[in-house]
């Protein structure tokens, strides 16, 4: 009777740690959580007005953003 309790209490476990790690509940490797990203400025293209987030803008003269490299050559509206 022991020896069917200890296998049962064995699979219950294994069962615990095996579905509790895929549900991402658990801390990362390093030890600590990750923290999702922050937000991200947003510029406007200077030629068409478009909003995107700065990291992604080509950067003209003047300070200027534009969403791509065609809309820099085209300059300003």
């Amino acid at each position: 009777m022991i020896k069917w309790l200890l296998t049962i209490a064995i699979v219950v476990i294994a069962l615990m740690l095996w579905f509790g790690k895929g549900r991402g509940g658990g801390a990362s490797p390093g030890g600590a959580r990750r923290r999702p990203p922050g937000p991200q400025p947003m510029v406007s293209c200077a030629h068409c007005g478009l909003h995107l987030p700065q990291p992604d803008a080509v950067e003209g003269e003047g300070g200027r953003h534009y969403c791509s490299a065609e809309h820099r050559r085209l300059g300003p509206r």
